[in-house]
């Protein structure tokens, strides 16, 4: 074992999140083990608790407790990207250059890994290299059950310019849904605050007007099926976590299949329709780091397509991609 030791965080690793920075200075420490240091206090960053997520700025000065130096033992449930996810992943590239990677995500693919959990984008990320020396860089993430666009960046100067981006709000992030009911007014803003709820039965978020994060979502009717469901575009100007599922449960209208937070009231019956979450990740507009701006769109996933067929909502006919703001108001 060695002794107790203070990092200094380098430049190319400011915006990290401390977790990531662990997985780059000491790949042999494991998720579990991480968490324990964290939770008992023995990692510090500037004589202050932190948690896996706290992101990181240049120069902080990191406790490091006393740490095997020892590779660890072969992992059986180390995750080895297959061939045939490496392919897939190939294919779902929508937009690569020198700087950013942008994928179309699959439905049912987490993006990161935690416990249990050894399937995930982040273990894949090495077919994406693309001649790196270096894998790509997640930047942000997607739910698990949510499909479409997700953006990467290939260094880690990128990576610090793209989640500033991401924190500062000045990439806009476009989704469809297929939601049960059609809200009234057909276009407005979502203006509620969320907290995260406790309990055992995995990550969940609820209204607190009062102690809760600020999040805001502008939304669209785009065409619907009579009163029975709608086709709508979220554009949320926060990032919470599962902000849009929680905003169209508030407008009464649960996001089809979304059964985690509608309930019963989220799936259809005597409707032939995929049982799975139908919300997308359509599109990005972002500022490029080597300039202009970069609008990628991501087809639709085949459940949710085969339930447009279902309902005659036509993915094809020309519109405008992002909501106007102005035709909301200023809220």
């Amino acid at each position: 074992m060695s002794g107790v030791q203070t990092l200094k965080v380098n430049s190319d690793e400011a915006g990290m999140r401390v977790d990531r920075w662990f997985k780059h200075r000491f790949p042999q420490l494991g998720h579990g083990r991480l968490q324990k240091l964290l939770r008992t206090g023995q990692v510090r960053v500037e004589g202050r608790r932190v948690k896996s997520g706290t992101r990181l700025d240049q120069g902080q000065m990191i406790r490091i407790p006393p740490m095997d130096p020892s590779p660890p033992k072969a992992d059986k449930s180390t995750p080895v990207i297959s061939k045939n996810d490496a392919r897939d992943l190939k294919d779902r590239v929508l937009h690569w250059d020198e700087d950013v990677i942008v994928i179309n995500k699959p439905s049912g693919l987490a993006v990161q890994g935690g416990s249990g959990l050894h399937r995930h984008l982040d273990a894949m990320l090495d077919a994406l290299r693309f001649g790196a020396e270096e894998k790509p860089r997640l930047v942000h993430r997607l739910d698990k059950d949510t499909s479409g666009v997700l953006l990467l960046a290939r260094n880690a100067a990128v990576a610090r310019t793209l989640t500033n981006a991401f924190r500062t709000k000045k990439i806009r992030k476009l989704y469809w849904s297929v939601v049960v009911g059609v809200p009234e007014p057909s276009e407005g803003v979502i203006d509620l605050a969320l907290s995260k709820l406790p309990g055992r039965h995995g990550e969940r978020v609820g209204p607190d007007v009062q102690a809760g994060k600020k999040a805001l979502t502008h939304y669209r009717v785009i065409d619907q099926a009579g009163g029975k469901a709608a086709w709508l575009a979220f554009e949320p100007l926060t990032g919470r976590t599962h902000q849009l599922r929680v905003h169209a449960l508030a407008l009464g209208t649960p996001i089809l299949g979304d059964g985690k937070y509608g309930g019963k009231a989220a799936f259809l019956d005597g409707e032939d329709i995929a049982g799975r979450l139908h919300l997308h990740a359509r599109a990005l507009q972002f500022s490029h780091p080597k300039g202009g701006i970069l609008e990628i769109a991501a087809p639709l996933p085949e459940h949710i397509r085969a339930t447009f067929q279902t309902f005659g909502f036509d993915d094809r006919q020309k519109q405008e991609m992002f909501i106007k703001v102005k035709d909301l108001g200023d809220n």
